[in-house]
């Protein structure tokens, strides 16, 4: 049985889009692309149907991950019942899924970085109005957090 995975940040054009590239190129490069689905959404439309921020993208390049054909979507109520695993970049946003969250699938939702092994943080910083370095950042977290996700998961 496949396990359907959502990431979710505020704008869907940075972190969650990241997170999924990442963790479904790290699924692949494992052998473990057929017991997932990955998918990534924001909490708010400002962005519906626009590519990841392009800083985002060549920061994933650079380290072998394409986001090119990820395009921005808004979490709807069908993705609480569809997705196993709902996973915030950050604390806001997750309030948010919980607000919005039917009262028996609010089990389902997390911070991503609770599967992060090598860091402290608890959120995934927003590398919008930052520059490069923070994308870099990002990618750092995303990167540790996937591997900790796909460890936890493949186990089940």
């Amino acid at each position: 049985m496949r396990r359907r995975v959502l990431f979710v940040c505020m704008g869907n054009i940075c972190r969650s889009p990241t997170a999924e590239g990442v963790t479904r190129t790290l699924a692949e490069r494992r052998g473990l692309a057929e017991l997932f689905e990955f998918d990534s959404a924001g909490t708010h439309g400002y962005h519906i149907g626009n590519p990841p921020d392009q800083r985002a993208r060549q920061a994933a390049a650079g380290r072998g991950y394409d986001l090119s054909a990820l395009k921005a979507r808004q979490v709807n109520l069908y993705d609480f019942v569809r997705f196993d695993h709902i996973l915030a970049m950050d604390r806001d946003n997750l309030e948010l899924l919980r607000q919005a969250c039917p009262e028996p699938q609010r089990g389902k939702l997390r911070l991503f970085l609770e599967f992060a092994g090598s860091f402290e943080e608890v959120e995934v910083p927003d590398p919008y109005y930052g520059g490069p370095e923070g994308f870099e950042y990002v990618l750092d977290l995303v990167e540790d957090a996937a591997t900790g996700l796909l460890r936890t998961l493949a186990k089940k």
